[in-house]
């Protein structure tokens, strides 16, 4: 077949091949990865991209350290922005060519001998076969003779990875570009948006940052009362700088992103319309590195800081009180040395609040 002619038919069955060679030829994981090329879980730090004692190279999966969840689920942090999110999926280094080209052809001729491989599926995978074996490129991309077993060492075949926090299947599975050459020192081709930057990684270390819990402390604490102002405040702890870092590192490639939330805010509904908060939009600001002005006795006709004013009882139940620490989020990483902004994070808790009359006697 012309070589114009194959790019055509290769254009025509694009679609088909990649479910294929996504679908039916998803890369194994290789011993000692943590998570395959399609797994985006979290890796402890004796999980470092590299090779393991067979000679494959390990999946370059992203890893996570300083406050972040244990178990690669998201952590605590909602983004006020939301329009924001983070990737669903990205493509990041996979393999050496020797290693990519073992496994890739061996999938590859085992796929082709199984059953339904006549006709157009059969002639996709040979596509994909051509695109890794001779120069012939898959649509508008060069192709590999002999899967660059000749660079091997000079740089790795790269693969998508799916964010498994990402519950849309769709967006997760978006990543659908074949695997992709990249030489060490080099940026990815162009044509692959979605190859992992430091900027993606700070993203996913917001996903997955756990910051402290958003308990106010009330007095009274056990039960407010009508007309009386109950003051709030925070424990100073809260007020610490949070840290959280993501890692992609892999022969020949290596970067990071930490993004750090500092404190701003402290917002609070009562949980009734018939309450008055202080301030009265209910945004309680830091000030002398706290929030609001924990209670001494003798002030309980005094106004607080932060604090709120129930109007009403709660007529023996309790009310909602819901208070959202928000957080400003930055980050710095590999190339950019000045923190870079990123949408404010809120942390929520609710606690029941019982409010109770003033009880008077009458004599």
């Amino acid at each position: 077949m012309p070589v114009n002619a194959a790019r055509r038919t290769s254009v025509s069955i694009n679609s088909v091949a990649l479910t294929l060679a996504l679908g039916t030829l998803i890369l194994a994981a290789p011993a000692h990865a943590a998570g395959g090329p399609r797994d985006g879980t979290g890796a402890s730090s004796d999980q470092q991209g590299g090779k393991d004692d067979t000679g494959i190279y390990a999946a370059a999966s992203v890893q996570y350290s300083g406050a972040v969840t244990k178990n690669g689920n998201a952590g605590n942090v909602a983004s006020a922005d939301v329009n924001w999110t983070p990737p669903p999926c990205w493509y990041a280094p996979y393999k050496g060519a020797k290693d990519f080209k073992k496994e890739m052809s061996a999938n590859l001729k085992r796929a082709m001998n199984g059953p339904g491989m006549a006709g157009t599926a059969g002639s996709a995978l040979s596509e994909v076969e051509r695109h890794y074996e001779s120069d012939f490129g898959w649509t508008d991309t060069p192709g590999y003779k002999d899967y660059n077993v000749d660079k091997d060492g000079k740089g790795m075949f790269w693969a998508s990875v799916e964010n498994p926090n990402e519950p849309d299947y769709l967006k997760r599975t978006a990543c659908s570009d074949l695997p992709f050459w990249v030489d060490n020192g080099e940026p990815p081709p162009p044509q692959h948006e979605e190859a992992i930057t430091p900027k993606m990684l700070s993203a996913l270390a917001y996903q997955h940052m756990e910051l402290p819990g958003t308990k106010v402390t009330l007095a009274p604490e056990a039960i407010a009362k009508v007309n009386l102002p109950t003051w709030a405040w925070l424990d100073e702890a809260v007020f610490d700088e949070v840290q959280a870092t993501a890692t992609v590192n892999a022969p020949g490639f290596n970067i990071e992103a930490t993004t750090t939330a500092t404190p701003k805010s402290l917002t609070l509904n009562p949980g009734t319309t018939d309450a008055t908060t202080i301030p009265t939009d209910g945004g309680c600001p830091i000030v002398d590195g706290k929030i609001g002005e924990p209670y001494a006795k003798g002030k309980a006709k005094e106004t607080p800081p932060c604090g709120i004013v129930y109007r009403r009882s709660s007529g023996g139940e309790t009310f909602p009180l819901k208070a959202s620490l928000t957080w400003e989020i930055s980050w710095t990483g590999t190339g950019q040395a000045e923190p870079v902004g990123m949408p404010n994070g809120t942390i929520e808790a609710t606690q029941n609040i019982t409010v109770e009359e003033i009880q008077s006697v009458n004599r």
